[in-house]
């Protein structure tokens, strides 16, 4: 039993989570079309259902998952699990009965019916079941509120309501102006903007794979390996202090880590070039405004005349750059991540004297 729970505890570990959510993401994209078997639609959600079960019999697992906040996150793993492995399942089939020369399966089952008695039979089925569900749930878990807030004693650890865990995760690595007012914009903004980015009319209105291979891999890695992976991180991983703990680790309150997180300026000036840091905030940041600018500004054209070269034929100048910035902006999120793992790397830029840190 131990060493089941070492086991578990182990790929807990920020660093192998990461590699290894981002390990299934393209073993589930190279081998789709067994992802897309029924097998592993039911074998995944068995595996599921085994190790919350077996993680019940741990009291410090239990203490976690039994949590009326943590409860929700547990229904919307399972969720989160059979809603992708059914898109792809469909976006296969479909991909099959096309290459054959057949109609998606969207296509033949277009019809209309009646609102009444079919659309509203089925809405008040519906409604019936979630007011079924809502009542046993009020029943059996007690609301998750708490004493009136005290600023002389705060919870440890003091975490967010779960959809905004990933901007308190996003927190940990970015200056607050960045993870906190930046990043959610361009998560909204490019949100609304897809449909005016990408105006490929393939996969509109039935599920495909193979006619939107880039699209569906890029939305994949920002919602699933992102997001809803940043969410279960920060609802089971993150303990007192927050610091990382095994699902079946104890969560000891006075448990500490010693990190020494640096600034890119400090790797250069100090660890490299062995001197003290410039008073001159643009020459002491010199490198890391460089290297910024050329992952905003040089990146893209390099993409543009390299690897993404039909996209910008196929999109335009416009959409192309747009769609770049977006995505180079999503992807820093992972690799400041890695900085932070790897070698505690804290800002690539930092100028207090602006309080701008990057």
């Amino acid at each position: 039993m131990d060493a089941i729970k070492d086991f578990f505890n182990f790929f807990a570990d920020p660093r192998v989570f990461f590699t290894l959510t981002l390990s299934l993401l393209i073993l589930l994209v190279w081998k789709r079309e067994t992802f897309a078997s029924t097998r592993v639609g039911w074998g995944l959600q068995i595996f599921l259902a085994v190790f919350f079960g077996f993680g019940l019999f741990d009291e410090n697992f239990r203490l976690i998952i039994a949590k009326p906040d943590n409860v929700p996150i547990v229904a919307l793993i399972f969720l989160l699990i059979f809603f992708t492995w059914y898109s792809i399942r469909e976006g296969v089939l479909n991909d099959k009965r096309i290459a054959d020369g057949k109609p998606p399966i969207e296509k033949e089952e277009e019809g209309r019916v009646w609102v009444w008695p079919d659309l509203v039979y089925t809405e008040l089925i519906c409604l019936v079941l979630c007011s079924v569900v809502l009542i046993l749930w009020s029943i059996l878990l007690k609301a998750p509120l708490e004493q009136p807030a005290n600023s002389a004693a705060t919870p440890n650890p003091s975490k967010a309501p779960w959809y905004f865990l990933g901007l308190q995760e996003m927190l940990v690595y970015f200056d607050p102006w960045l993870a906190g007012v930046v990043l959610p914009t361009l998560i909204i903004v490019g949100l609304m903007a897809i449909p005016y980015i990408d105006t490929n009319p393939k996969g509109n209105g039935y599920y495909t794979f193979v006619e939107r291979k880039a699209e569906i891999t890029i939305f994949l890695f920002g919602f699933v390996v992102l997001w809803s992976s940043l969410i279960v991180l920060g609802t089971f991983l993150r303990g007192p202090n927050w610091n990382f703990f095994g699902p079946f680790e104890y969560w000891d309150i006075h448990k500490l880590e010693a990190l020494t997180n640096v600034n890119l300026s400090e790797y250069v000036w100090v660890r490299a070039l062995g001197t003290g840091m410039p008073d001159n905030w643009f020459l002491r940041e010199f490198l890391g405004l460089a290297l910024t600018g050329v992952y905003i500004v040089v990146l893209p054209v390099v993409m543009a005349k390299t690897w993404c070269k039909h996209y910008l034929e196929k999109m335009g100048p416009a959409r192309f750059y747009i769609g770049a910035f977006l995505f180079l902006s999503m992807l820093s999120l992972p690799v400041k991540m890695l900085a932070r793992w790897l070698f505690n790397l804290k800002y690539v830029v930092a100028i207090p004297e602006f309080f701008f840190n990057i």
